[in-house]
Order: structure tokens, then C-alpha cells, then sequence
């Protein structure tokens, strides 16, 4: 119900997500993230939108993949960072596997290429140890407003 002369309240500037550490779960987290962005202001089908669903679909596939412990979560965070950026991690309980982006793939590879479209789409990129758990959380920061 809308009350006239009153405005909704802003969504938070912060949003948070455990995530089975299943495709399905990683999926879930893209959706989500594709769906608290348009939240924000930036609509579905838009290049921020569009953006920030490919990095947290990639960073989510590589924690469910790479930074998988049976019967663990993995935690999505998207925040706005100010100075027109949102920032993306993803955090896994996996703190001995670091990623790192690949170079020199044959041109034939099937995987591998992620963490370099990570690299290309982000002003900036990379890992820090989890908070409170076990772990590491992989983030990126990208650019909301034209440079």
C-alpha cells in the first residue's frame, strides 16, 4: 500500500546472500543479484545490469566449483561503493585455492576463460581473506556511470 506524500524507502546499500554451493545455488545468486541491481536503478537488460550478472555468475561458478566443501555455504555481498561503482564478492570456504586469470589458453579451451572477462568488465579485482570463517572472498568492483 502506498501512503501519499510518503516516498518508499531506499533498499539497503547493501545486500547479502548464502548460496548452496550447487550450480543451482549459483545460479540463484546471479538471478538475485540481477534482481537487486534493477532494485537500485539499474534495469534489467541494461550494461550495468548485464555486467554485474556475468561477474557474479562467473565468481559464483568458480566458488561453487573450485571453493567447494561439502555441506558449506558460499556468500554473496553487493554493495554500492560510492563514486558511481557496486561492489561484487563472493566468498567460499576454500581459503588454500586462490584464483588467479588464465593466460595463453588454446583457443579450443572449454573452461578457464572467466576470471579474464572478470578482468576485463572490472575497474579492479581480487581476493582477500573471509571474515569470521574460513576461507577467501574473491571481489571486483565495477563502474555503474560512464567514465
Amino acid at each position: 500500500m502506498t501512503i501519499p506524500g510518503r516516498t518508499a524507502p531506499h533498499p539497503a546499500d547493501t545486500f547479502e546472500l548464502r548460496f548452496s554451493s550447487t550450480p543451482r545455488g549459483a545460479r540463484l545468486a546471479r538471478r538475485l543479484a540481477s534482481h537487486r541491481v534493477h532494485e537500485w536503478g539499474f534495469r534489467y537488460g541494461s550494461e550495468v545490469n548485464d555486467t554485474v550478472s556475468l561477474v557474479v555468475g562467473e565468481l559464483a561458478a568458480n566458488a561453487v566449483t573450485h571453493g567447494l566443501v561439502p555441506g558449506r555455504d558460499a556468500l554473496l555481498r553487493l554493495s554500492r561503493a560510492g563514486g558511481g561503482r557496486l561492489r561484487v564478492e563472493i566468498g567460499d570456504t576454500r581459503g588454500e585455492r586462490l584464483p588467479a586469470p588464465s593466460t595463453g589458453l588454446p583457443a579450443d579451451a572449454e573452461t578457464g576463460r572467466g576470471l579474464m572477462l572478470v578482468a576485463a568488465l572490472a575497474e579492479e579485482w581480487g581476493t582477500t581473506a573471509r571474515e569470521g570463517a574460513p576461507g577467501k572472498t574473491v571481489w571486483a568492483v565495477l563502474a555503474t556511470a560512464p567514465v
